[in-house]
């Protein structure tokens, strides 16, 4: 497995919360342009915003939010809270292993280890923007290998189909955007043979793709995610500004909301780009 660099675990740990924020005595000043290994320029966000746009699956709850407390308090001090609820599934998210493999991982069970990696970004836009039910294929990944090497172990392979420039409009993202309705989506995917491929051939931690799901629109078996998540290995959907990452050389950190039990979850997703 890729050695992960020691200042990329202490930066996702102090995201997720794992680490207090005192500075370590051994590292230079927050100012400094050698603290750490992360040049925070080269940074990507590869998350969605929550809002009443964020695209849901069309069966699912959509993100609702709403102000309880928004203003100046009786004691003369500014104060502002607020609810959200929503599906687990929806804008950019993880699928917990569980979500389509019995007895498999839960969203809290997945180690923190195998949310940060060496991202592979497979290129399919050109195949998905003349066909847009193209699924990855094995043929797909043998190409990628040729020119950058062999996925290597604990990498989180990103299927880059090109459809982020649809997200603000839904019936283009999904195929149809008629509300309870999911029997008319179209959208590309990755195919029951390149699941296979990639969870018995490659040593990899997860999946991520820049549509819907990690199965095509017209799938009904949604034999990706069956193939994929039983395998024990989580997908992450919704994945934005995939255009963005490199075929090599950029690591992921993909943190979930730590829901107990869960099958998914939001989840904030950030590249660390050479």
């Amino acid at each position: 497995m890729r050695q992960i660099p020691r200042a990329i675990i202490i930066f996702a740990l102090a995201a997720c919360g794992a680490l207090s924020p005192i500075v370590h005595p051994q590292l230079p000043p927050t100012n400094s342009p050698k603290r750490g290994a992360i040049d925070r320029s080269k940074v990507i966000d590869l998350t969605y915003n929550f809002d009443e746009s964020t695209i849901y699956w069309p069966t699912a709850k959509s993100f609702d939010w709403q102000k309880e407390s928004w203003g100046t308090s009786p004691g003369g001090y500014w104060y502002a809270s607020a609810r959200y609820a929503a599906s687990e599934h929806g804008g950019t998210h993880i699928d917990s292993p569980i979500h389509f493999g019995k007895d498999q991982a839960t969203t809290e069970q997945i180690p923190l280890s195998r949310l940060i990696g060496p991202a592979a970004a497979i290129d399919i836009s050109a195949a998905c923007e003349k066909d847009p039910d193209y699924r990855l294929s094995v043929a797909d990944i043998v190409s990628w290998e040729r020119k950058h090497g062999s996925i290597p172990d604990g990498a989180i392979v990103l299927v880059h189909t090109g459809w982020g420039r649809f997200w603000s409009d839904r019936k283009r993202y999904l195929g149809s955007d008629t509300p309870g309705d999911a029997t008319h989506l179209h959208f590309p995917g990755i195919s029951r043979e390149a699941a296979e491929f990639l969870v018995t051939r490659r040593k990899i931690s997860g999946v991520g793709i820049d549509t819907a799901s990690l199965d095509h629109g017209p799938s009904k078996d949604f034999i990706a995610h069956q193939i994929i998540n039983g395998a024990n290995i989580y997908g992450l959907e919704n994945v934005a500004n995939l255009e963005q990452v490199p075929a090599t050389g950029a690591t992921l950190i993909a943190l979930p909301m730590k829901i107990k039990g869960g099958t998914g979850g939001p989840t904030r997703i950030i590249a660390s780009v050479p």
